[in-house]
């Protein structure tokens, strides 16, 4: 098993480990019974799984990784592609060693997806919104202007060109965005967005390749989250074998957060307790 370092919270114990190319990933791990892996979204983390993590920690044994690129793991290399992350996964498993439930969130859901094809020994898969229209050519230019946003401080354009040209928020909550104060220092998660965008603009649009994916699968969505969102759910939903599509009355994007009762909820119906 990974090697074990004290945390300075009681939510779980906190580990680390040596993935193939030498960066070393940081996880933190709860809970007992089936594993489950859990990957967070573009500027997410450690924490990003918490609030659903701790409602599942009674009956799943859960293992939080935070993916290359944000601290505390290492950066990795450069360009990154998602078969960097698939090895991360692969070696994460490799410690825990038993198949896993491979939960993913928003680009983490792309990550899993990638993952199963690859033929890692997941069980299962659960995926709450995967942006797979969010790829492609067209990202390469968001990254060189992302990179120049941050390098020159401005926070508030960069925060605003992700939401614009990745998840394609629309006008009205862009427009809220604005009217919040700006971020005086560089992201934290700036290097993490670079590696995600590098990845995305390498990766193919393509959904009906997902039909390899043939391990059970549960597929989440907001019922008010933006097009193309929905078009490409409804897209997954078909081209996966063995789906099971929930969608969340009144939410966005942002529901793991917002109702992380419920996204538990419907995470312990779906995988099976032992």
């Amino acid at each position: 098993m990974p090697s074990e370092i004290e945390l300075p919270d009681s939510f779980g114990s906190f580990t680390s480990f040596e993935s193939f190319d030498g960066t070393a990933i940081s996880c933190r791990q709860l809970g007992s019974g089936p594993p489950v892996v859990m990957v967070h979204g573009s500027g997410g983390g450690l924490h990003s799984w918490q609030p659903v993590a701790e409602r599942l920690a009674d009956r799943f044994e859960l293992w939080l990784p935070a993916r290359r690129g944000y601290a505390p793991s290492g950066p990795g290399r450069s360009p990154k592609r998602f078969a960097d992350e698939v090895e991360d996964l692969g070696a994460l498993i490799a410690e825990i060693g038993r198949p896993v439930h491979l939960v993913g969130m928003s680009y983490g859901a792309t990550v899993a997806l990638h993952a199963a094809a690859a033929g890692l020994p997941v069980r299962s898969l659960v995926l709450w919104e995967p942006p797979l229209y969010a790829a492609g050519e067209e990202l390469a230019p968001v990254l060189g202007e992302f990179e120049e946003l941050i390098a020159d401080g401005d926070r508030r354009r960069a925060d605003r060109l992700l939401a614009e040209k990745v998840a394609r928020v629309p006008a009205a909550l862009l427009e809220s965005m604005d009217a919040g104060e700006p971020a005086a220092d560089e992201p934290a998660d700036a290097t993490g967005w670079c590696r995600d965008l590098e990845s995305m603009a390498a990766d193919s649009v393509d959904v009906e390749r997902w039909s390899a994916v043939t391990v059970p699968t549960l597929l989440m969505r907001g019922a008010d989250t933006w097009q193309p969102m929905p078009a490409t759910l409804d897209r997954l939903a078909t081209a996966l074998p063995h789906v099971t599509f929930t969608t969340f009355p009144d939410q966005m994007h942002f529901a793991p957060s917002v109702v992380p009762e419920a996204v538990a909820g419907e995470i312990a119906r779906f995988l099976p307790r032992s």
